[in-house]
């Protein structure tokens, strides 16, 4: 197994990796909306958090020399279910036309009150 690391993501909050890769899968932790520069957790409504969840897992993935065309799953934690049209909105702006696998979950709190929090798959594919 092998740790990525992106300085331009948040630095982890808590003893874990921003991603694992173990083969051809990475494994991306659960990001919130921490901004890398400041390390705060951003102001701003569920699809501005989201826009930042986003882009931290994006430079996650290009660490691996990886993109969001190569997830395969994500799992999306809110705090609040109305928030998902919000969430979509954001989502679809950074996946396109790329539909990976998906669940969403309600959950009682997020750390630093953040939210959305965002987890993900990818696969690197093979180059035969």
């Amino acid at each position: 197994m092998k740790p990525l690391f992106s300085p331009r993501a948040p630095q982890p909050i808590g003893p874990y990796s921003q991603a694992l890769e173990s083969g051809n899968f990475v494994f991306c932790s659960g990001s919130i909306a921490i901004v890398p520069e400041t390390g705060k957790l951003m102001e701003g409504d569920a699809r501005e958090q989201t826009e930042q969840v986003l882009r931290n897992l994006g430079e996650v993935l290009k660490s691996g020399g990886l993109s969001y065309a190569d997830v395969v799953k994500t799992t999306i934690f809110l705090i609040d279910m109305n928030d998902f049209p919000a969430v979509n909105a954001a989502y679809v702006n950074a996946f396109g036309e790329t539909k990976p696998a998906r669940s969403t979950v309600a959950v009682a709190s997020l750390p630093l009150n953040a939210r959305v929090e965002i987890e993900a798959i990818a696969v690197r594919r093979s180059s035969g």
